[in-house]
C-alpha cells in the first residue's frame, strides 16, 4: 500500500504576524473609541447634573483635561465687553503657583486669539505662533495647545484652554472632535445653571422684598425696615458693604441712615452731596450707577476715606423717577471680585423699588392713622369747647351772682375764690384744646436740614467742603432749645475755622443716643495759638455750660484742632 500525504497549504509566516498585529491594533483601537466613547458620555453625564454654575464650570475644566489627557486646562469666562475675560477656572496649576503667578489672564495672546476668533485652535508650540508673546514669572512651560469656544445660545461664553498633552505627544483632530462635543454638551450645562440661579436668585428677592413688606406694615420703625434693606441687600448681592441713604429735607445732600459690612462705621452717618457720590448720582439720576473700581473712581469725595480694599460697586435708586425717588442702594465688593453685571444691577433696582412701595404704603397707613387721631382731638377739642367750657363759664357767672348776696366775708371768700378757679380751669382746658388743634409739620424745618445748609453756606468762604457726618435721632430727640445752641456754636466753628486755621479740610459730626447731644468740629489747619483770641472758644464753653454740659479743645497729634461740645438732653427735656 503506498504511503501518500495530501499537500499542506503553509502561509508564510512573516504574512500571519502582520496581520494578527493589524487585527490586534484595530481591536485596541475600537477598544481606544469605546472607552474614550463612554468617557465622553460619563463626562457629558456628569456636567449636566451640575446646577451650580461655580460647581459646572470647575466639572467642564476637570472633565476637559481627563477626555484629551492634558495636564493643564483652564476655563476662560468673557466679560461684558466680549474683549477680555472676567473668569479663569484651572486645573493642574497649584493654589501656591497661581499666587506665585499673580492675577489671572486677561484674555491676551493665544488666549486672546481664541476669544477674537472663536473656532478651534491647535498648536504644536505656543511660543511659534505670532500672537504670543511669553509668560509671566513663576508661570510652568507649555508647549501643545488646544483651544474651543463655549456657546451658550449662540453667545460666546468662554473658552476652554488645553495644554501639554501627557507623554509628549501632541493634540490631534478627535482630541479637537471630543473636545468641541463636550464644549456643546458645556453650553447645555451651563445655560440650565444659569437659569437655575437665576430662577433662585428671584426667589431670594421675593423672600426679602415680603420680609422688608411685613416688617414696614407691622408697624415697626424706619431704621429697622432700613437695616433690613441693607442686610439682605449685602447678603444677596454677595457685597462685602451695603449702604441706604435717605434725602436730607430742604437740601441737596443725603445722609447715609444705615450701613452694614466693612467699614460700615465710616458710612454712618455720612452726609453725601447728590453730584460727587455714587449714591447722589443713583438718586438724582433716578437710574442705577455703576463702578469697576469705587475705591479709585473719580466721581467719589475723596474724604473722607471709606472704600479700603473695595472695588466693583453698584448704587440704585429707592423708587422710581415716576413714582419719586426716596433714597438709594449701595452694595461694594472686595477687590479683585467680579463687576456687577447689568442683570445683577436690575435685580437690585427691582428690589429696591418694590422697597419704595412698601415704604410708601407704611406712611400712607400711618397718614391714615395720624388722620384718625386728628380727627378724635379736633372731636375732644369740640366737645370741650361746646359743653365743658359753656358749663364752668356758667357755673361761674352763677357763683359770682350768688356772690353779691352773700353778707358774711367769711363766706363770700371761699365764693369768689372758686370763681378765680374756675376761670383758671377755663383758660387751662382753652390751651389743652389750642394744642389739641396743632398740626405736625408747622414746626421749623429739622435739625439735620439746618446742619447741611449751613455747611452748604460756609462752604465757599472756607474754599471747601467739609464732611459731615450725622447719627442718631436728632430731629426727634434733640428739644428746640439745644438745637439753636448747636447751630450757634456750629456757625461759630466753621467761622473760626475760615478765619483762621488755614486748613485744607474739615470733618463736622454730630451724634445723639438718647442721652446726650455732642457735636465735633476738626480740621487740618495750624491749630489754636496758644496766646490768641478766645472769645469764640469763650462763648461756647458757656453755652455748655448753661445747658448743664461742657466743651472741650484739643489738638491732634495729626495736627489742626478739634473741638468737643456736648450736652444732656434729659436736663433739658426736665426743665
Amino acid at each position: 500500500m503506498a504511503n501518500s500525504q495530501e499537500p499542506r497549504v503553509r502561509l508564510p509566516e512573516l504574512k500571519l504576524d502582520e496581520l494578527l498585529e493589524e487585527l490586534q491594533a484595530r481591536i485596541d483601537a475600537a477598544r481606544g473609541t469605546r472607552d474614550r466613547v463612554h468617557s465622553l458620555l460619563e463626562a457629558v453625564l456628569s456636567v449636566g447634573r451640575e446646577l451650580q454654575l461655580e460647581q459646572a464650570l470647575r466639572s467642564i475644566v476637570e472633565a476637559a483635561a481627563v477626555l484629551v489627557d492634558a495636564e493643564y486646562a483652564a476655563l476662560g469666562v468673557i466679560g461684558p465687553g466680549g474683549t477680555t475675560l472676567s473668569a479663569f477656572h484651572t486645573v493642574g496649576v497649584t493654589e501656591e503657583r497661581i499666587a506665585e503667578i499673580g492675577h489671572f489672564p486677561e484674555g491676551h495672546g493665544i488666549l486672546g486669539e481664541v476669544i477674537r476668533h472663536p473656532e478651534p485652535l491647535r498648536l504644536e508650540k505656543i511660543s511659534q505662533h505670532p500672537a504670543s508673546y511669553g509668560f509671566p514669572a513663576h508661570h510652568p512651560p507649555m508647549n501643545s495647545f488646544l483651544g474651543v469656544p463655549i456657546r451658550v445660545r449662540d453667545q460666546v461664553f468662554g473658552n476652554l484652554y488645553l495644554t501639554e498633552k501627557r507623554g509628549g505627544a501632541q493634540f490631534d483632530q478627535e482630541d479637537e472632535s471630543v473636545l468641541s462635543t463636550l464644549a456643546v454638551a458645556a453650553g447645555v450645562a451651563i445655560d440650565n445653571a444659569r437659569l437655575y440661579e437665576e430662577s433662585r436668585l428671584r426667589e431670594r428677592w421675593l423672600r426679602a422684598n415680603a420680609e422688608i413688606t411685613h416688617c414696614l406694615m407691622s408697624g415697626s420703625e424706619r431704621a429697622e425696615a432700613l437695616r433690613l434693606i441693607a442686610e439682605r441687600a449685602r447678603e444677596i448681592m454677595g457685597s462685602a458693604l451695603a449702604a441706604v441713604a435717605l434725602p436730607v429735607q430742604d437740601t441737596e445732600s443725603l445722609t447715609v441712615e444705615i450701613a452694614v459690612g466693612v467699614d460700615a462705621e465710616a458710612h454712618q452717618g455720612l452726609v453725601l452731596s447728590l453730584p460727587k457720590t455714587l449714591m447722589g448720582l443713583a438718586f438724582s439720576s433716578a437710574a442705577p450707577v455703576t463702578s469697576d473700581d469705587v475705591h479709585q473712581d473719580q466721581r467719589i469725595s475723596p474724604e473722607p476715606a471709606r472704600f479700603h480694599g473695595l472695588g466693583p460697586a453698584v448704587a440704585v435708586p429707592i423708587g422710581t423717577g415716576g413714582g419719586g425717588v426716596r433714597g438709594a442702594v449701595l452694595v461694594a465688593r472686595e477687590a479683585g471680585r467680579p463687576v456687577f453685571s447689568g442683570q445683577e444691577a436690575d435685580m437690585l433696582g427691582g428690589f429696591a423699588a418694590q422697597a419704595a412701595i412698601a415704604m410708601e404704603l407704611a406712611e400712607r397707613r400711618k397718614d391714615a392713622e395720624r388722620i384718625a387721631v386728628l380727627q378724635d382731638r379736633d372731636r375732644i377739642a369740640r366737645d370741650l369747647h361746646d359743653l365743658a367750657i359753656q358749663r364752668l363759664f356758667a357755673t361761674g357767672m352763677t357763683l359770682q351772682s350768688a356772690g353779691r348776696f352773700i353778707e358774711h366775708p367769711e363766706a363770700s371768700e371761699p365764693v369768689l375764690r372758686a370763681v378765680d378757679d374756675l376761670d383758671e380751669t377755663i383758660r387751662i382746658i382753652r390751651s389743652a384744646i389750642f394744642g389739641l388743634r396743632t398740626r405736625a409739620g408747622t414746626a421749623d424745618a429739622g435739625l439735620r436740614a439746618r446742619v447741611v445748609r449751613l455747611v452748604g453756606e460756609e462752604t465757599p468762604v472756607l474754599g471747601f467742603a467739609p464732611s459731615v457726618r450725622m447719627e442718631g435721632l436728632l430731629d426727634t430727640d434733640v428739644p428746640g432749645e439745644i438745637a439753636d445752641q448747636i447751630m450757634a456754636v456750629l456757625s461759630e466753628a466753621l467761622t473760626n475755622i475760615a478765619r483762621h486755621a488755614h486748613a485744607g479740610r474739615a470733618q463736622v459730626v454730630l451724634t445723639t443716643d438718647g442721652r446726650d447731644v455732642v457735636l465735633t468740629v476738626s480740621d487740618n489747619g495750624v491749630g489754636i495759638p496758644p496766646h490768641g483770641r478766645r472769645s469764640g472758644l469763650r462763648h461756647m464753653a458757656e453755652r455748655a455750660e448753661q445747658l448743664g454740659g461742657r466743651f472741650e479743645v484739643s489738638s491732634p497729634d495729626a495736627g489742626g484742632a478739634l473741638l468737643r461740645w456736648r450736652v444732656p438732653l434729659t436736663r433739658s427735656q426736665a426743665m
